[in-house]
């Protein structure tokens, strides 16, 4: 089994609540829009982690990190980038990547910054968008994920709200 969290658009802010919400999975995924080297570094000195570069981040956080990320834990294999569009509306580089490379069972993005999970049936996969859980951007809520891969089994989801977005100086003070 293996323990799971997932975020994405950090924009270089990293929510305190984060080590508490994250502090007993076994692995840490960040589906882009970093932000900053200071948050990646954070995040990878803290718990493994695997992480794709979103439209946002600069050439340091490209080089550390990839575009597109395909690997398999337990028996699922999982297919992660940043800018996908949603189940029925994917946007061109991903469905491009669903088409040449295969399907997996489970396809994780952000760039939305809306905490989405759908089953996709035209592609056989689950589809997860934890949404965003930096302050900047237009979604009224920090959100992140949780969950566990036993086998082939995906499971015990939790969309985790951290509280509204406000500025960072103000978050602090929450």
């Amino acid at each position: 089994m293996k323990r799971i969290g997932l975020l994405s658009d950090t924009h270089g802010f990293l929510d305190p609540k984060i080590w508490k919400y994250f502090a007993d999975v076994d692995e840490i995924w960040h589906a882009g829009d970093i932000g900053d080297m200071a948050t990646l570094e954070a995040l990878e000195k803290w718990k493994p982690l695997r992480v794709v570069y979103g439209n946002i981040d600069d050439h340091n956080i490209r080089a550390a990190s990839k575009k597109i990320l395909r690997f398999k834990i337990e028996e699922v294999e999982v297919l992660m980038m940043h800018i996908a569009g949603k189940p029925g509306k994917y946007a061109k580089p991903a469905l491009e990547e669903l088409q040449l490379n295969g399907t997996p069972q489970l396809f994780v993005c952000g760039h939305s910054h809306i905490a989405l999970t759908q089953f996709d049936q035209r592609f056989n996969m689950l589809w997860l968008n934890p949404g965003a859980c930096g302050y900047k951007g237009f979604h009224q809520v920090k959100t992140i994920f949780r969950f566990q891969i036993t086998g082939a089994l995906i499971h015990n989801l939790e969309c985790i709200q951290l509280g509204p977005r406000v500025s960072k100086i103000a978050d602090e003070n929450l």
